[in-house]
């Protein structure tokens, strides 16, 4: 479970740098080029969760979880903005989310 988790973290941060690459340079006239890592870190992502063996939809499910508590790090940490309760309440619900969908029993 530990594995999983923490290839959903690097997932995640992949997923969110392809996407803030763009908003850089969309809002904040920031060079062009980084679309071009911005690509390659959302093509990463696209590999990263093409790595678990289990379905896909119950993958991107749980996986929506995990991406909810590295937003609100990433908006921590590099928009330097502290999450509130209300965000972190949020996120604890999101994470056991994601914990019933990947710990459920499954049947064959």
């Amino acid at each position: 479970m530990l594995k999983t988790f923490a290839l959903f973290a690097v997932t995640a941060v992949a997923e969110i740098v392809g996407c803030y690459l763009p908003y850089l340079w969309l809002k904040q006239g920031k060079s062009v080029w980084l679309l071009v890592p911005g690509a390659l870190s959302l093509a990463l992502f696209a590999w990263l969760l093409s790595l678990h063996p289990t379905a896909a939809g119950r993958v991107y499910a749980a996986y929506g979880g995990v991406y909810i508590a590295v937003a609100m790090l990433w908006l921590w940490w590099v928009d330097g903005i502290r999450p509130t309760g209300w965000d972190l309440l949020g996120c604890a619900v999101a994470l056991t989310g994601m914990a019933i969908i990947m710990l459920a029993p499954r049947t064959p």
